[in-house]
């Protein structure tokens, strides 16, 4: 029964709005429009959210979004375990977030039973295009995850996270 109430409550709404809207260009009044549209069907969602076209989200009843976030075009959002995204956070187009894991079942990755962690990515993070973030990452306040970065662990306050294994580049003052 919760599985079907989770899917007409928060998944399948949230799906066919965002399909009635992904016609509209991304624009500012666009992007907020269908931010405000789809706002009630999280866990928990702020103001001013930005949603750009072709962006997906899985289990939207385990996501939490603060203020003034946006999401760019072509993100990819499951909630598996939970994800918490703080105040001002700003995603880059093509960002995979997965808050959990397949595992593997008689040699098979396919129907292996789901694990997983909360993500929380903190105010004020700003995370580049193509990025994936893994189960059970922390993003800290202020953080800058470079384009095509790979971010499974802690990323520290105020610093610029990148590169091909994922390192500390920079640490700055917030």
């Amino acid at each position: 029964m919760n599985k079907i109430y989770r899917l007409l409550r928060h998944d399948w709404p949230l799906h066919f709005l965002l399909l009635l809207t992904n016609w509209l260009p991304d624009n500012v009044f666009f992007i907020r429009l269908r931010g405000a549209m789809i706002r009630p069907f999280f866990k928990k969602c702020g103001r001013k959210l930005g949603i750009g076209r072709n962006v997906t989200f899985y289990n939207p009843s385990a996501i939490e979004i603060g203020n003034w976030v946006y999401i760019a075009y072509g993100c990819w959002l499951q909630g598996g375990k939970g994800l918490c995204i703080e105040d001002e956070v700003l995603f880059g187009p093509y960002v995979v977030v997965t808050a959990s894991n397949h595992t593997r079942q008689d040699n098979s990755w396919r129907f292996g039973h789901p694990t997983g962690e909360k993500i929380t990515i903190g105010k004020g993070a700003w995370i580049g295009s193509h990025c994936s973030l893994l189960s059970g990452c922390q993003i800290g306040v202020g953080a800058m995850i470079g384009a095509n970065t790979v971010v499974l662990g802690t990323v520290e306050e105020h610093t610029l996270f990148a590169g091909e294994k994922g390192s500390v580049k920079k640490q700055y003052e917030g």
